[in-house]
């Protein structure tokens, strides 16, 4: 009879054992299968990542604007050395670039050339006003001071009063400071032209456009019924 009770409690005991290691099994089993889970969904993932570029992706991003980097290009030459921007549309031409290429540019270079020739020929004359307002300015300058050290006295300039004195000082006082405006506005209008300039090479500007007027009426529908105006129909064909 202890026999029997011990055979059921070793069978009994066997059993709980065999069921808890079967249980640490599964679990071993479980682990490695959630990083495979894991693995899986990452290469999702990455493939979702690593998608491929539409047709309109791949216009976007390899597409870019000539005239804008042409713009710029002239943009920073000019501001560096002015006429430098104006070089560089000449080379635009003579490479073969925008949308008159193989079109005569004779034309086209001398007149670039003729605003390189206009800025430093401005810039010359300004420089030379310059020179010449300084030197007067201080000479009446010069002249003031020393009759207000000593009145009733004239050193230089004895055809002027002392009131003529100071306005010739105030004159050229003026003019120095239109000159260094000027120069202001120069340089500016040489960064300007040379944008425009490179923008313009690459905008279509063929000689294909072409005009159509033609008779018409506007109808303005009103709570009294119809009512038509006579009007005249632009058509611009480029």
């Amino acid at each position: 009879m202890q026999k029997t009770k011990l055979l059921i409690l070793v069978a009994a005991f066997t059993f709980v054992f065999v069921n808890l290691a079967s249980a640490q099994v599964k679990d071993t089993v479980l682990k490695p299968a959630d990083t495979a889970k894991i693995k899986l969904s990452k290469s999702k993932l990455d493939t979702t990542a690593k998608k491929p570029m539409t047709r309109r992706d791949s216009v976007k991003a390899k597409y870019v604007n000539p005239g804008k980097v042409a713009g710029r290009k002239a943009v920073f030459r000019s501001m560096i050395i002015p006429g430098w921007g104006q070089l560089y549309n000449i080379q635009i031409l003579n490479d073969g670039y925008g949308t008159r290429a193989g079109k005569s540019q004779v034309f086209q270079k001398l007149y670039t050339g003729g605003k390189i020739a206009a800025i430093y020929g401005g810039a010359t004359a300004l420089t030379l006003s310059l020179i010449d307002s300084r030197k007067n300015y201080k000479r009446f300058l010069t002249e003031a001071q020393y009759r207000e050290n000593n009145p009733g006295k004239k050193s230089d300039l004895t055809q002027y009063s002392d009131q003529g004195v100071l306005d010739g000082k105030s004159l050229y006082k003026r003019n120095s400071q239109i000159v260094y405006f000027s120069y202001g506005l120069l340089y500016a209008a040489n960064i300007i032209d040379a944008y425009v300039a490179a923008r313009l090479h690459f905008f279509n500007i063929d000689d294909n456009l072409s005009f159509r007027v033609m008779p018409s009426m506007i109808n303005t529908d009103s709570m009294y019924g119809l009512n038509l105006t006579p009007a005249l129909k632009l058509s611009l064909t480029f």
